[in-house]
């Protein structure tokens, strides 16, 4: 296709020129940014009609006698063609248009605009207009499908978008552009086209290149490319027989491919150099007229669309024998870079013969060249299956009409064209939490500890951070001079991080506000050439990914730490507590999918990768869109196609999809973004975002909860609910025994209540399976179950007549008691110690699995309570557990007490928490005496601090213990502050009479006296103790002596003197305490209605005085019974 180039003329000022031809093809029509339209008859037209259409134009359209334009009036308006009398205004923006455009057959005009909508009006009524909102920044381009059906739309936000038109949603998106905050900083105007006629190919400029998509399926079909684009493409145009396709790129290159072949078959260049901004194909298809962005018009003529083969021999006899090979495929080493096999080239060449880097105008002698292009028949230019790449005659155009063909320039090599699956663009790393950075207002991060906004217009460059909860830190207001673009925030600091400029390298900030000492902030320069990708906070950590594929990091106070290389380059980051999780792409995906890798690492005192380097499972065709943690430390993320997965630590490490958010939108353009996840309560929080990924920074959006859901079939169906309910229950209480095995502190009540919950359903089910004759079923479901729900399905297996099931089940029950004696007996070999959560004192925790145990019995008898009402409910309806409505305070295992002493204990975590009920206790521990089995440590269920009192459901809850005899007095060591969080806290008290459990065990010693409540809770009229009565006469002298003492070190020299008292003289106290309260045997009564909320003092003095092992006597049937009748009360 050989074509003359015409010299370029002066058409508009400098600046965005646009062009068009009209139906005919008589006139050219161009646009400027002097705000003209002119009319040229001919390139060589000296005095061209002109319409002004306002300030400046910036796009124009054509068809059936109307001339559209967009201006600098936010308008796009209309005229009459050729006359150019104004015909009113079609619509309005609220910025300027950027682009508008006719359908195929001139009834409607599309625009876009730079406040982010695409409009679609129709040109007989403009009332009958079409807004679609979706678009995140400035559109760039528009472009109708020829059946009228879709309309595309580019944006600066970085997507090429397909809309349905009627229902004004989008069918798809792709992120495939670069992002950019407005179209003058665009990198390219990326002006889309669709194939006239049937539509077939939509095609799109991707940087050098231009993607051809399928009408329909969406799918990116092919690419057509050439070696000499540089450059990225500005504008696509197709020819009028849909045959052709011809690009302009930023560099100047005008490039023609045959889109059936995929071969270059025509290549100019500007004469100057400048961008191309403009293309239109004559209606014959023989011409093409381009404007760049100096205002000029030029114009290729000559486009003969005949075959290309006549120019064959004449280029290769006008070229000087020693090019005579460059005619040809320069290099097919480039079949394996390709990574295609040797049969796809015809002619191979000889192994042994290569030249690395071919240089393309020196020949390499010897070499068989591939010398199908020559053929002068009808299929030369199909050599099996080589399609022959690019542009086979160099540029012998380059002065149009010259003889003799000047020096050509590298020609381009002939390769295969690939026909197999396309790579995926990869997706860029982001901050979970932050909204792009192209936007002038946006949240750099949105966690569950607070908010950073980031401003960045005229005014000012700065930074806002905002906390949920101000008591952690009040709001900030920071000057951003070093144009930081990602951030995190934690309980104890802010961290900040800008990407290199010429002169700066990449910094990292920290404002450390949760410090001691006056010096708040820390700042650290990355190596030269080296940028920061993703920054996260842990627990006393900071870390950050680079470009160099390395993450660094660095303690609260800027120690630099540990750095390691990751396999690929990072996606995101997310820390909590002691654990890191890194998902970065650990290959190239192909066809829209993403293949990303994940790593979980724990900064424990064992530093370990729990999971390392394992695929991320996301929805087909969908890319990462936020990753975290859940308030209780269970990694999660949620991808584009809303899907939210939880890592299930009891499937070996696996994710579990646990919600789709798109159930919930409305339309398809809307999304929720995620800001937090929480197990107990079970909540998702987001921001619904309507028409949007993401929400505008104002006016501030509101945060929605959304329920989980696991995608189990049948969920309609009551036996598929109930599965659904057991196994998201099992799921989302799997981070209690990972907490625990880490040596934190839980939620024992919320924990028991979840292995009740999980029992009574699993009962439920036994039921509904009995009735529909599944007895295999059943059976499957005993295995679950604990040992006194098995007794109890086999009760109502021989009530429902069922013998054989009954025998089974009963054989189930055996194995279970067996399992449970054996693991009695191996219980004493295991000890350990425990962390509270607020890191606070040191507990150590005997007898733990007892007191589960023995809380596990009651909970059964309870279970057999409820079971009995199961059976009596012929009809089986769903009984709601009393304790559900009891809403519970969650525990934050990562509360930080920063007030304690106490360093956590450095000893080693046994087997979920065990420990050692014989163990001798040392100086500043109590150990809790050894005794039979079904007895609780007092400090099992016990905080250690006021803070973790307030935040827990536990906190300052009595537990079930045989109270001890005072013994002589002891050095202690800091474990009397529950005794003062007793006096201090009567909230905690009123939750403890909530949530207490009933006292079991309250066979006392004959020579114990009656234990009574806390002096301060005179509001339930409750009795003193003696040691209370003791103190507050006694309280002015031990003032006296020591008058700086605190409130708890005056517990402390209390309880010391009080020891020191004879048996007598203390007998006599409690005594008189007994006589101001009243009857005691009343007292005993009213204590276990009450759930045993009395022990509290006296446990507070066994935790100080035990020290040697007690027996006890076992419980009696009758008392466990009665005391089972009041909890059901």
């Amino acid at each position: 296709m050989a074509c003359e180039r015409k010299p370029m003329r002066y058409g508009h000022s400098e600046g965005h020129t646009e062009v068009c031809f009209d139906d005919t093809g008589r006139f050219i029509v161009t646009c400027g940014n002097d705000g003209d339209v002119r009319i040229w008859e001919s390139l060589d037209d000296d005095d061209p009609k002109f319409i002004t259409v306002g300030e400046k134009a910036y796009s124009l359209a054509l068809k059936n006698g109307k001339l559209v334009t967009a201006s600098s009036n936010n308008t796009v308006q209309i005229h009459t063609f050729p006359d150019g009398d104004p015909d009113g205004i079609l619509t309005r923006f609220t910025t300027n248009a950027t682009h508008v455009t006719f359908n195929s057959i001139g009834s409607r005009v599309a625009a876009g605009s730079s406040d982010f909508m695409v409009k679609v009006v129709e040109v007989s009524d403009s009332s009958q207009q079409k807004t679609l909102r979706g678009h995140e920044a400035p559109v760039l381009s528009v472009t109708f499908d020829p059946k009228d059906d879709f309309l595309a739309s580019a944006s600066c936000d970085g997507s090429v978008v397909v809309w349905n038109i009627e229902e004004q949603t989008q069918v798809i998106s792709w992120p495939l552009l670069q992002k950019s905050n407005d179209v003058t900083n665009a990198k390219s105007l990326c002006r889309l086209a669709w194939q006239p006629g049937m539509g077939k190919f939509l095609a799109v400029p991707v940087e050098t290149k231009v993607h051809l998509y399928e009408r329909g399926s969406w799918d990116h079909v092919s690419t057509l490319s050439d070696d000499l684009l540089t450059q990225p493409i500005n504008v696509v145009s197709w020819s009028p027989c849909g045959r052709f396709l011809a690009a302009g790129s930023v560099g100047g290159l005008l490039t023609v491919w045959d889109v059936n072949s995929k071969l270059c078959v025509e290549r100019q260049k500007h004469e100057k150099g400048f961008t191309v901004c403009s293309l239109a194909w004559h209606p014959s298809g023989s011409q093409i007229a381009y404007t760049d962005t100096e205002g000029c018009l030029g114009l290729l003529d000559g486009l003969g669309t005949s075959t290309a083969d006549k120019n064959t021999t004449k280029v290769a006899a006008k070229k000087p024998a020693k090019d005579y090979d460059d005619l040809f495929d320069d290099d097919d080493d480039r079949l394996m870079d390709e990574g295609l096999s040797d049969t796809k080239s015809p002619a191979k060449k000889a192994v042994g013969w290569d030249d690395d880097d071919d240089d393309f105008l020196v020949p390499a002698t010897g070499r068989v060249k591939n010398r199908g292009a020559f053929l002068d028949d009808e299929n030369s230019l199909d050599t099996g299956s080589l399609k022959l790449g690019q542009d086979k005659f160099g540029d012998n155009n380059d002065d149009a009409g010259s003889s003799v063909a000047p020096a050509a320039p590298p020609v381009a090599p002939l390769r295969p064209v690939y026909e197999g699956p396309m790579p995926s663009p990869p997706q860029k790393a982001f901050q979970p939490g932050s909204t792009p950075a192209h936007l002038t207002h946006r949240f750099m991060m949105w966690n569950s500890v607070g908010i950073v906004r980031g401003y960045n217009d005229e005014q000012d460059n700065a930074i806002d951070v905002e906390f949920h909860d101000t008591a952690v830190h009040h709001a900030m207001h920071l000057t951003n001079s070093l144009g930081h673009t990602m951030a995190d925030l934690s309980q104890e600091a802010v961290l900040l991080a800008c990407p290199s400029t010429e002169e700066l390298a990449s910094k990292l900030q920290c404002l450390h506000f949760s410090s001691w000492d006056t010096n708040k902030e820390w700042m650290v320069d990355l190596p030269k050439g080296e940028d920061a990708r993703a920054l996260c906070l842990g627990q006393g950590w900071a870390a950050v990914a680079t470009s160099t594929l390395m993450i660094r990091l660095f303690s609260i106070g800027g120690v630099q730490r540990e750095l390691f290389s990751l396999p690929g380059p990072v996606v995101c980051m997310a820390g909590h507590g002691e654990q890191l999780l890194v998902v970065y792409h650990r290959a190239t995906g192909f066809d829209g999918e993403q293949a990303l890798g994940v790593q979980l690492l724990q900064f424990s005192r064992k530093k370990r990768q729990l999971i390392s380097g394992e695929p991320l499972p996301l929805s087909q065709k969908s890319y990462l869109s936020w990753l975290g943690f859940t308030a209780e430390g269970t990694p999660c993320y949620v991808d584009s196609n809303g899907v939210v997965r939880i890592l299930n630590r009891s499937l070996g490490n696996t994710w579990t999809p646990v919600c789709n958010t798109r159930e919930t939108c409305k339309s398809k353009s809307d999304h929720y973004w995620v800001v937090g996840v929480h197990e107990n309560p079970q909540q998702l929080r987001c921001i619904p975002c309507k028409g949007s990924r993401y929400p505008p920074t104002l006016p501030r959006p509101a945060v929605a909860i959304l329920p989980f859901k696991l995608p189990l079939c049948q969920t309609t169906t009551e036996k598929g609910q109930m599965e659904e309910q057991f196994w998201r229950s099992v799921l989302f209480h799997n981070h209690y025994s990972f907490l625990s095995s880490s040596g934190y502190e839980i939620d024992e009540d919320a924990q028991t209540l979840s292995q009740k919950e999980q029992q009574e359903l699993l009962m439920k089910m036994f039921a509904l399976s009995c009735k529909l004759e599944r007895e295999f079923r059943c059976v499957e479901l005993a295995e679950m179950m604990t040992q006194n729900v098995v007794t109890l399905a086999i009760r109502y297996a021989s009530r429902s007549r069922r013998m054989a099931l009954a025998q089974r089940l009963s054989e189930i029950a055996l194995e279970k008691s067996n399992q449970m004696q054996e693991e009695e007996q191996e219980e004493p070999e295991y000890s350990s110690t425990r962390r509270s959560s607020g890191y606070g004192h040191t507990n150590v925790m005997a007898g733990g699995r007892y007191s589960r145990r023995h809380n596990q019995q009651e909970e059964e008898e309870d279970e057999e309570e409820r079971g009995e009402e199961l059976m009596e409910e012929e009809d089986g309806q769903e009984m709601e557990p009393e304790e559900a409505t009891e809403t519970k305070k969650r525990v934050n295992p990562f509360a930080k007490e920063a007030s304690s002493p106490i360093k956590p204990s450095p000893t080693p975590i046994g087997k979920m928490g065990r420990a050692n009920p014989f163990k001798v206790p040392d100086s500043g521990k109590m150990s809790a005496s050894s005794g039979q089995p079904r007895v609780t440590n007092i400090l099992d269920n016990m905080m250690s601090s006021k803070k973790s009192a307030q935040l827990s459901s536990s906190g300052g809850k009595p537990s079930k213990s045989p109270v001890l005899k005072p013994l002589a007095p002891k050095p202690k060591i800091k474990t009397q502050s529950t005794l003062l969080q007793m006096a201090a806290t009567k909230t905690a008290n009123k939750k403890a009479q909530e949530n207490t459990e009933p006292a079991a065990n309250l066979q006392k010693r004959p020579d114990t006296p009656p234990p009574a409540p806390p002096a301060d809770n005179s509001e339930n009229k409750r009795p003193k103790t003696g040691f209370q009565l003791w103190l507050e006469e006694n309280r002015k002298s031990i003032l006296a002596d020591n008058p700086d003492l605190e409130e708890t070190d005056v517990i402390k020299e209390a309880m010391g003197r009080f020891r020191t008292l004879s048996t007598e003289e203390r007998l006599s106290w409690t005594e008189r305490a007994k006589g101001q309260s009243g009857d005691a045997a009343d007292l005993k009564k009213r204590k276990r209605a009450e759930g045993g909320e009395g022990l509290e003092n006296e446990n507070e003095k066994a935790e100080a005085d035990e020290s040697s092992a007690k027996k006890k006597k076992s419980l009696d049937p009758s008392s466990k019974l009665s005391v089972f009748a009041f909890n059901q009360n």
